[in-house]
C-alpha cells in the first residue's frame, strides 16, 4: 500500500511538472501568435494555457494513473479499455465545457444563450475531439509501456526457467559425479572391514547428502539454516574420507532464519574447493563459512593441484546466473592468492520471482502476443481517426460551411473503427463472442464423433 501511494505521488508530481512546462510553452507560443504583449493580454493567454494544461492534461493524467492502478492493461484489457473510454469521454466533455464557460462567458462576457449555438458549438466539438485524441494517445502509450513490461517479464521468466534447469542439471551432474561416488564407495569398503561403526555412519551421511539433493532440486530458494546443515553433513562426509586433511568451520546459528540462498550452491562450492586444491595431511584444506555484510561467505585456503588443468568455472557461472535472474545483488568472488572466497547474497524470499515451469508450459503466451498486435493496430487506427477527423471538420467549416461533407468520412471511418474493435475482441454481431473458437471446437467434436 505504501509503495502504491508513493508511486501515485511520484506520477502526480511528474504530471504537474509536465503541465507546467506545457503551460509555459503554449503561453509563449500563443502570446507571439496573438501579439498579446500587454501584461493583461499575456496574463490571459497564460491563464487559458494553464486551464487547458492542468484541467485537461493533469485531470486526464490522474484518471489514466488511477485506472491503470485499478485495472491491469495486460490481464484486464477489456475492463481497462471500457473504463478508460467512459471516464475519459465524460471528464473531457465536462472539462472542455467548463473551460469554455469561464473563457468565453465569464471572462469575455459573451451571451450565455449562445453557449450551444453557432460557432461556440463547433468550438466545443473541436476542442472535445482534439482533447480526446490526445487522451487516447496517452492511454495507448500507457498500454504499450505495460505491454512491453509484460513481454519483458515473460521473457525473463522463460530465461529463469532455462537457467534454473541448466543449473539444476549441472548440480546433479556434479553430485552424482562417478569419480566422487567411486572414491566414496572405496572409503566405505575400507571402513566396513576396518571400522564397521564408522562405515555405518559414513553410509548414513552419504544417504543424507543424496536425499537432500533430491529434496531441494525443485526449489527456488532454501532457508540458509537448511543449507548450512547440509554443508556440515557434506563436510563431515569429506572428513571421513580425507580425515585430518579436511578442516571446516560452519556456524550453528544464523542471524535471521528468514534469510535464504540458492539451493545446493554450497555443495558446488565445497566440491570445487576439493577438486581444485591439494588435500593432504601436510597441506590440509581449510574451509570457513560465515555471514558478513548481508552475504554468506565461503572461504578456503589455496593449494592448487598441478595437474588439474584450467577451470571451466561452470558451477560458479551457474550460481551467478541464477542469482542474477532473481536479484540485483551480484555474487562476489575474491581471490587474493592465499584464500578463495565466494560471497553469496542472503535474500528474503522473493514472491513470484520464478514462474513455475508447468505454468509456463501451459501459458497462452503466443495468443496473448497475437492479441496485443491486434490491439496495437486498433489503437493506431483510433489515434489516427481522432487526429484526422477534427482537422477535416476544421477545414470544412473554414472553407465551405454550407455543405458539411466531413460527416461522410467521420461516419464511414467510425463504422470501420467499430468493426475493428469487435474483431480485436473476437466478437461478431451475428455469431457472438469467440465464434471462431466455438466453431473449431464444434467441427473437431463432430470429426471425433464421426470416427
Amino acid at each position: 500500500m505504501k509503495a502504491s501511494s508513493k508511486k501515485i505521488v511520484k506520477n502526480l508530481k511528474n504530471d504537474i511538472w509536465i503541465c507546467l512546462k506545457l503551460t509555459i510553452i503554449f503561453g509563449v507560443v500563443f502570446t507571439l501568435i496573438n501579439q498579446a504583449f500587454t501584461i493583461k493580454e499575456a496574463g490571459l493567454v497564460f491563464l487559458f494555457s494553464a486551464m487547458y494544461s492542468f484541467v485537461l492534461g493533469l485531470g486526464n493524467g490522474v484518471i489514466n494513473d488511477y485506472l491503470s492502478e485499478r485495472w491491469d492493461w495486460v490481464s484486464q484489457t477489456n475492463q481497462r479499455v471500457w473504463a478508460g473510454i467512459i471516464t475519459t469521454i465524460s471528464y473531457t466533455i465536462v472539462a472542455v465545457l467548463l473551460i469554455h464557460y469561464v473563457q468565453y462567458f465569464v471572462i469575455f462576457n459573451n451571451n450565455i444563450d449562445n453557449f450551444f449555438r453557432g460557432q461556440f458549438l463547433w468550438m466545443h466539438l473541436f476542442a472535445i475531439i482534439l482533447s480526446l485524441a490526445i487522451a487516447v494517445f496517452f492511454h495507448a502509450k500507457g498500454f504499450m509501456v505495460n505491454w512491453k513490461a509484460s513481454v519483458k517479464q515473460e521473457t525473463t521468466q522463460h530465461e529463469i526457467v532455462a537457467k534454473t534447469e541448466t543449473a539444476k542439471f549441472e548440480t546433479l551432474k556434479s553430485q552424482i559425479d562417478p569419480h566422487f561416488l567411486f572414491n566414496s564407495l572405496n572409503v566405505l569398503t575400507s571402513l566396513i572391514s576396518e571400522n564397521p561403526k564408522q562405515a555405518e555412519k559414513f553410509t548414513t551421511k552419504l544417504s543424507k547428502v543424496y536425499r537432500y539433493v533430491l529434496e531441494q532440486r525443485n526449489k527456488e530458494l532454501v532457508p540458509i539454516q537448511e543449507e548450512l546443515q547440509f554443508a556440515k553433513t557434506y563436510m563431515e562426509l569429506l572428513q571421513m574420507r580425507f580425515e585430518e586433511a579436511v578442516q571446516f568451520n560452519i556456524p550453528e546459528e544464523v542471524s535471521n532464519p528468514d534469510l535464504k540462498i540458492v539451493p545446493l550452491s554450497l555443495q558446488l562450492l565445497l566440491e570445487n574447493a576439493v577438486k581444485h586444491n591439494v588435500v593432504s595431511s601436510t597441506k590440509p584444506l581449510e574451509v570457513k563459512i560465515f555471514e558478513e555484510d548481508g552475504f554468506l561467505k565461503i572461504q578456503n585456503n589455496i593449494n592448487p593441484k598441478e595437474a588439474i588443468g584450467k577451470s571451466t568455472k561452470v558451477g560458479l557461472r551457474n550460481i551467478a546466473d541464477r542469482y542474477g535472474l532473481i536479484t540485483d545483488r551480484n555474487v562476489q568472488i575474491v581471490n587474493n592468492n592465499k584464500t578463495f572466497t565466494v560471497c553469496l547474497p542472503l535474500l528474503i524470499n522473493i514472491k513470484n520471482s520464478i514462474m513455475d515451469t508447468k505454468s509456463l508450459e501451459n501459458s497462452n503466451y503466443v495468443k496473448a502476443v497475437e492479441k496485443v498486435e491486434k490491439l496495437k493496430e486498433f489503437y493506431q487506427n483510433l489515434v489516427s481517426y481522432c487526429i484526422v477527423i477534427p482537422f477535416l471538420i476544421f477545414i470544412n467549416l473554414k472553407t465551405y460551411s454550407k455543405f458539411q461533407w466531413f460527416w461522410f468520412p467521420m461516419i464511414g471511418w467510425g463504422i470501420g473503427l467499430f468493426f475493428h474493435y469487435l474483431e480485436v475482441n473476437n466478437y461478431n454481431l451475428f455469431l457472438g463472442k469467440n465464434w471462431e473458437e466455438r466453431k473449431i471446437k464444434e467441427l473437431m467434436d463432430d470429426d471425433k464423433n464421426y470416427k
